[in-house]
C-alpha cells in the first residue's frame, strides 16, 4: 500500500513508497502501516546517520514483509507479559525438571531484568545490545548491589527466557549479547572467608548440645520444640554437608544406622544416607556414609517421644519411618527463617566472630564439609559423588590451597639439619 503522504520535510524520507523514516531528536525512527493488524510498525533505528538509517529501514521493511507473508504478527506483547508467559511455563516443570526453590530463583532473576529493561517495553523491540549496561546497573551500589556471580546467573536465566520466547516467535532476537565479564581471581582468602575454622566447629558442636539440652528440658514449651529441632538440623548439616532443601526432605526411610562403634572416648555411629532424586538439586539419587556423634539418634529419640502411643526403645525407628526428620508441626518441616534465627543464636553463643564480614551462613557448613575433605587428600571425584555436585564445580569453587597444605608442599623435599632447613639429598 503506497504512502498517502507525498511531501516530506528535511527530517523525513520515504522507503519503497510504503514506509517512512524520520528523526526524533537526532535519532532516526522507522514507521510502516500494517494493513492486516491495523497498526503502525514503529522502531528506533538507533543512528544519527541518514544513510545508515535508510539501509536499516530497508532491511526492516524486508523483514516485516517476510514475516507478514509467512503469517507472523508484528505487534508485540510487553516484556512483563513475556516474563509472565515464561514463568507460567516453568511453573509446570516444578517437581519434574526443576525444584520449587529454583523456580523462585528464576522469578527473582527476571524481576531484576524487568526493573532494568522496563515492564512496558515491547518484546520485538528488544535488541541484542539491550544488556550492555545490565552488569553496571546491578552492581553499582556497594550496599545493595549484586555480586558478579549473581549477575552471571541472572544473565543466564534471562537468555534462557529470550531463547524460549524466540522459539514462540515473540521476539526478533534469540539471545541478548551481554558483555563478557572479566574473570575474577578472588584468591585463597576470599574463598576461605565463609569457612568455619576447626576450633569454631568444635565450639559450635559443644554449643549445639547445650542448646538442644536446654530446649529438651522443657520440650512442651511452644518454642522449645523448634529450638531443639533447629539444633539437630544444624548438627546434621555440619556432619553431612547436605543442602538445606535435601536435608529438610529427608525421612527416616532415607537414614540407615550401620551400628558401627569405634573404641574412642566418644562413640561414633556410621550413618548411611540416601538423597532421593526427587529431592536432590541435581535430580540424581545418591548414597553416602558419614560419622555421627549422636545427632541422628538424639533427633530420633526426640521425634519418637512426641508420639501419643509410647513404645519400647527398640521400636522407635518403626513408628517414624515415613516421616520427615525435621518435622515441626503436623507434617510441616522447619522453615528457613527458623533455621537462620537459631543459627545466629548458636554462633553468638559459640563466640564465632566476624560472622557478617566473613559471610558466614548456614550453607557455610556444606562449604566447610566439602573443603575439608578435598584438602585432606580425598579424591575430588569421591567428594563430588558424596556431595551431589560436579568435579568441575569442586575444582572451581572448593579446591583452594590452605596454609597447612602450602607449608606441607614447601617442606616436602626439605629437612632440618644442624638447625638449618636443607634439601633432602636422594641417591
Amino acid at each position: 500500500m503506497a504512502l498517502k503522504k507525498t511531501k516530506f520535510e528535511d527530517n523525513e524520507e520515504a522507503i519503497f513508497d510504503v514506509a517512512v523514516i524520520y528523526t526524533r531528536g537526532a535519532i532516526w525512527q522507522f514507521r510502516m502501516w500494517l494493513t492486516k493488524e491495523q497498526k503502525y510498525a514503529r522502531l528506533s533505528l538507533k543512528t544519527t546517520s541518514k544513510s545508515t538509517a535508510i539501509d536499516l529501514a530497508k532491511k526492516s521493511y524486508h523483514q516485516i514483509m517476510s514475516d507478514q507473508l509467512s503469517g507472523k504478527s508484528y505487534y508485540s506483547i510487553t516484556t512483563k507479559a513475556g516474563v509472565e508467559l515464561y514463568l507460567e511455563w516453568k511453573k509446570k516443570q516444578i517437581g519434574n525438571k526443576i525444584k520449587e526453590g529454583r523456580f523462585g530463583t528464576i522469578n527473582t532473576h527476571l524481576e531484576h531484568w524487568l526493573k532494568f529493561i522496563g515492564k512496558d517495553k515491547k518484546l520485538k523491540e528488544m535488541a541484542i545490545t539491550d544488556g550492555d549496561d545490565y552488569h553496571y546497573e546491578r552492581t553499582k551500589s556497594r550496599e545493595k548491589g549484586a555480586n558478579q556471580t549473581t549477575v552471571e546467573n541472572e544473565q543466564s536465566t534471562i537468555n534462557a527466557m529470550v531463547k524460549w520466547l524466540h522459539s514462540r516467535e515473540l521476539t526478533n532476537i534469540k539471545t541478548i549479547d551481554f558483555p563478557k565479564l572479566k574473570t575474577q581471581d578472588k584468591g585463597k582468602e576470599s574463598n576461605r572467608r565463609s569457612l568455619f575454622e576447626d576450633d569454631e566447629i568444635l565450639a559450635i558442636d559443644k554449643t549445639l548440645w547445650e542448646y538442644i539440652k536446654e530446649a529438651e528440658a522443657n520440650i512442651n514449651h511452644s518454642t522449645n520444640l523448634t529450638k531443639a529441632l533447629c539444633g539437630y538440623f544444624l548438627g546434621v548439616a555440619m556432619i553431612t554437608g547436605l543442602r538445606r532443601g535435601e536435608q529438610l526432605q529427608l525421612t527416616w526411610n532415607d537414614v540407615y544406622e550401620m551400628e558401627h562403634k569405634e573404641q574412642r572416648t566418644r562413640s561414633i555411629d556410621l550413618i548411611k544416607i540416601t538423597v532421593r532424586g526427587e529431592t536432590s538439586k541435581v535430580g540424581n539419587t545418591r548414597k553416602f556414609v558419614v560419622k555421627d556423634y549422636g545427632y541422628f539418634n538424639g533427633l530420633l529419640a526426640l521425634q519418637a517421644s512426641r508420639k501419643e502411643d509410647k513404645v519400647r526403645e527398640s521400636d522407635r525407628r518403626e513408628i517414624v519411618l515415613d516421616e520427615l526428620l525435621f518435622k515441626a508441626v503436623g507434617t510441616t518441616a522447619l522453615t528457613p527463617r527458623a533455621i537462620l534465627f537459631h543459627f545466629d543464636k548458636v554462633l553468638k553463643q559459640a563466640k564465632v566472630i566476624n560472622v557478617k564480614t566473613r559471610i558466614i551462613v548456614p550453607y557455610s557448613f556444606r562449604h566447610t564439609f566439602i573443603t575439608k575433605r578435598v584438602n585432606s587428600g580425598l579424591p575430588i571425584a569421591s567428594v563430588a559423588e558424596m556431595c551431589g555436585t560436579s568435579i568441575t564445580q569442586i575444582e572451581k569453587t572448593y579446591y583452594h590451597t590452605t596454609e597447612a597444605k602450602m607449608i606441607s608442599n614447601a617442606l616436602a623435599d626439605y629437612e632440618y639439619k644442624d638447625g638449618l632447613l636443607v634439601p633432602i639429598v636422594t641417591a
